[in-house]
């Protein structure tokens, strides 16, 4: 049998990342639904809320993306204090504090406490995504991340089949209770479990492999001397401030900018999309927004897996960008043929989240120690202004034309840059190590 590090067997050291991932990925996935139903529930809520506010299309839209501002903002910081104190201090923060926000969307009243509660809620927020992305690289080597990251990355579209027709449910069954409108309660009901769940990030996230007490000492030691020997192979670069220097993780930010569009605007517009052609109950429209979402979860969990088979993520990115493009293409030619425009919206669902996983491991061939700390939240920060910008002009098109067809338009072109540019990188990667480009200019 094959020895592998601290005279740990391979059988081993495999029992050891089996056990990592059944009590890691299903905790961390369902703290992403909680934190993504909280992001994106204002979709739901949109509904009834700005006619009992008085809010336009555009002041929605540019709520909706305010969100992305201080996200943005705070990415990096958060990043970079999960490096220092942990994973479990970071992420129970973070979660108790989005999910005060969220709650707090139940009793704003004007353009401005909207706009500033989203804000603040991005700022609380900030950090969770890259922080978790971060966090299993001290767990898995690199030959296995695509698929980790696919597992962990369903979260988006899980959190798509349980929260819309949960949204549905109660956008159709609490209005008025307790004197509240039914986007209020969505808001304080979906609120609440980010409180518990942040005590139990305290109670049983541990930080790394030496931390876990469901590991034998011997290997949780292998698994982590793994990860470390990755960390130090040739190539990688190690410092933040290098990092910061180096082409390729603007790149990949530019890149993660338009996959983040499309991933924006199916979570903050299928439900006004799908009622755009021609559904008007909350709950049908609930149940009908789970569809696109659960093919995506399909797709992010198979192309995960065939990347890590294969070896190969550039044409797994790319093709799957190259999906999502013609699916938000066709969703907004189709907009008014119900039947054929959800079809339409599953396929963009289906490119968009297939994307995620295997985009994940571009950054980690040449990242690591505070360089991927500090990198990957600033490729995610950046990338996360595309949520900002495209609910905003989808909402805008909605605004200006009655439709948002456009703005769809908008970001199809944007999820075939991405297709463009991920070429773009594997070539600038070929480049340096033949010695013919700059690997940092």
């Amino acid at each position: 049998m094959d020895r592998v590090e601290h005279d740990v067997s391979a059988a081993e050291l495999e029992e050891g990342y089996r056990r990592a991932t059944l009590r890691l990925i299903p905790f961390l996935v369902f703290l992403f639904i909680l934190a993504w139903i909280d992001r994106v529930n204002v979709g739901f809520a949109k509904l009834q809320m700005l006619g009992d506010l008085g809010f336009s299309e555009a002041v929605y839209g540019f709520g909706a993306g305010i969100f992305f501002v201080g996200y943005f903002l705070f990415e990096v910081p958060s990043n970079l204090l999960l490096e220092r104190i942990g994973a479990r201090k970071t992420l129970a923060r973070i979660t108790i504090l989005w999910g005060l926000a969220s709650m707090s969307l139940a009793f704003v009243r004007s353009e401005w406490a909207f706009y500033a509660v989203r804000f603040l809620l991005g700022v609380f927020e900030a950090g969770f995504f890259p922080g978790v992305v971060l966090y299993l690289t001290y767990w898995f080597p690199s030959a296995r991340r695509s698929r980790i990251n696919g597992l962990f990355m369903t979260s988006f579209a899980i959190a798509g089949v349980v929260g819309g027709p949960l949204a549905g449910l109660i956008m159709g069954t609490m209005g008025g209770v307790s004197g509240l409108a039914n986007w209020q309660w969505l808001f304080i009901l979906e609120g609440i479990p980010s409180l518990v769940a942040g005590a139990a990030v305290l109670a049983f996230l541990p930080d790394r492999p030496a931390d876990a007490r469901w590991l034998p000492a011997r290997v949780a030691a292998a698994m982590s001397a793994r990860v470390a020997a990755e960390g130090r192979a040739a190539g990688k670069e190690a410092s933040f401030r290098a990092a910061l220097r180096d082409g390729r993780v603007w790149l990949c930010a530019l890149i993660y900018f338009c996959i983040v569009s499309g991933n924006a605007t199916i979570a903050f517009w299928t439900p006004s999309i799908i009622k755009e052609i021609g559904i008007r109950d909350n709950i049908a429209i609930g149940l009908l927004a789970a569809i696109p979402f659960i093919a995506g979860t399909i797709a992010m969990i198979w192309t995960g897996a065939h990347a890590d088979r294969t070896g190969e993520r550039r044409l797994h990115c790319a093709a799957a960008g190259l999906v999502a493009a013609a699916g938000l293409a066709a969703t907004g030619a189709l907009i008014g043929q119900a039947a054929l425009a959800l079809v339409a919206l599953t396929v963009a669902a289906i490119g968009i989240l297939a994307a995620f996983p295997v985009f994940w491991s571009l950054p980690q061939t040449f990242l690591a120690g505070t360089a991927a700390a500090g990198a990957i939240a600033a490729i995610n920060s950046i990338g996360n202004l595309a949520g900002f910008v495209a609910p905003y002009m989808v909402g805008l098109s909605t605004s200006l034309t009655g439709t948002s067809t456009n703005g769809l338009y908008f970001v199809a072109a944007l999820e075939l840059l991405a297709a463009i540019l991920v070429f773009g990188f594997a070539r600038w990667r070929e480049g340096a190590a033949a010695g013919l480009a700059p690997a940092a200019p």
